[in-house]
Parts: C-alpha cells; sequence; structure tokens
C-alpha cells in the first residue's frame, strides 16, 4: 500500500464513494437562514442555461437535476443520497444567488368537510 493510497483511504470507501460530512458541504453551516423550505416546496432551476461548472459539485448537481422540471425538496435530498438539512442549506445559497425559483406548498382554507371525506371513501369500497 502506497502513501497515496492511505491518503485515498480518508476520503474514498469502495463501496460507498467518496465521503464527505454534511458540515463540509454547507461550510459548516446546520440551517437555512430562509425558513421556507418544506419537505413539498418545488424548486425549479432559474435559467436552464446557468453554467455550473463554477459551482461547487453539489450545488452544481442541484441545478442539474432541477433543470427539466420542479422537484420536491424531498426529491432533491433523495436523489442526492444528502440529509434534507443538508440540501435545505444548499438550496438557501442557490436561492440567495437567484440560481433558483421555488414555490411554496399550497395552504387550504379550510380543511375538507370529514362526511365528504367518508362519502368518498364509503364509495370507493362500494366498488
Amino acid at each position: 500500500m502506497t502513501s497515496a493510497d492511505a491518503d485515498e483511504g480518508w476520503f474514498y470507501d469502495k463501496d460507498a464513494g467518496h465521503l464527505v460530512r454534511p458540515y463540509a458541504i454547507t461550510n459548516g453551516r446546520t440551517g437555512p437562514v430562509r425558513d421556507g423550505f418544506a419537505l413539498i416546496t418545488l424548486v425549479v432551476t432559474a435559467d436552464p442555461r446557468t453554467d455550473t461548472s463554477r459551482l461547487t459539485p453539489e450545488p452544481a448537481a442541484i441545478l442539474d437535476l432541477c433543470r427539466e422540471r420542479p422537484l420536491a425538496v424531498a426529491e432533491i435530498a433523495a436523489t442526492m443520497d444528502l440529509p434534507v438539512s443538508v440540501v435545505k442549506v444548499l438550496l438557501d445559497d442557490l436561492a440567495e444567488a437567484r440560481l433558483i425559483l421555488t414555490r411554496a406548498p399550497v395552504q387550504l382554507a379550510e380543511a375538507p368537510d370529514v362526511s365528504l371525506i367518508q362519502a368518498v371513501i364509503e364509495g370507493v369500497r362500494r366498488l
């Protein structure tokens, strides 16, 4: 085993791939400045022609994922295999740089009537 192999062992695992701690990806931040990223918040790249060559890998990957269609925060985290908290920090940075557009989940003015839901359930059961 050479010294180069030993050095690589700290950052690379044959089965898991490259190992980088979440706090390294977010520069030590543990949460976003904005509080507007729910799990179902939709994210899309603001300009599909955005050049990502000067970005770090994770923000560039987010922009590439959201280039074609909007994705929910939870989908981005799952696809990238990162904790949601890390993705929210990265999204916060991208939003601040105006590289993404977000759409918060729609809030219902009032909850649906429980009797209506029960009637639908009973109707489905009769099918």
